[in-house]
């Protein structure tokens, strides 16, 4: 098992545009975020009691579009926060996950999908989950150039 919060760094962090929420057989959940270790992935979760009862661990995969499926490493979980850990890391190119939930054994339920920008994507190179923008470029001058005006 790899540590995978002291033992790697922070590449990107994922933001749903609608969160992924699941429920089923009670199991309810919020996916959060998505964040891209170089160690693996960490799925943040939010946990929905069902009844009132204790919430039970959902059963989720993640496939990337390559088709790749990445396996279940570690749980922790704090009260209603859930930190699922899948491994490995994913690789150069990769542009979009998708979250299922495998709850029921029979199908696996679409949950939510996510863009992965790349990683010097418009213009910009990414520093921690962040897209830090360069300078524009001066037509005609070398790029020795342009930096130093």
């Amino acid at each position: 098992m790899v540590d995978h919060l002291s033992g790697g760094h922070l590449e990107r962090v994922l933001l749903p545009l609608t969160f992924g929420t699941h429920q089923s057989q009670g199991t309810e959940f919020t996916v959060l975020a998505v964040e891209i270790w170089n160690t693996g992935i960490v799925v943040n979760l939010h946990l929905a009691s069902v009844n009132e009862d204790v919430p039970h661990n959902p059963e989720i995969v993640v496939h990337d579009h390559f088709g790749t499926e990445y396996k279940l490493d570690e749980v922790a979980t704090v009260g209603s926060r859930q930190l699922q850990f899948f491994a490995p890391s994913i690789p150069e190119g990769t542009r979009s996950l998708t979250i299922r939930s495998v709850d029921d054994p029979d199908s696996a339920s679409f949950v939510v999908a996510l863009a992965v920008p790349a990683a010097n994507g418009r213009g910009g190179e990414t520093v921690h989950g962040h897209v830090r923008r360069l300078p524009a470029r001066r037509e005609g001058l070398p790029p020795s150039e342009q930096q130093a005006s």
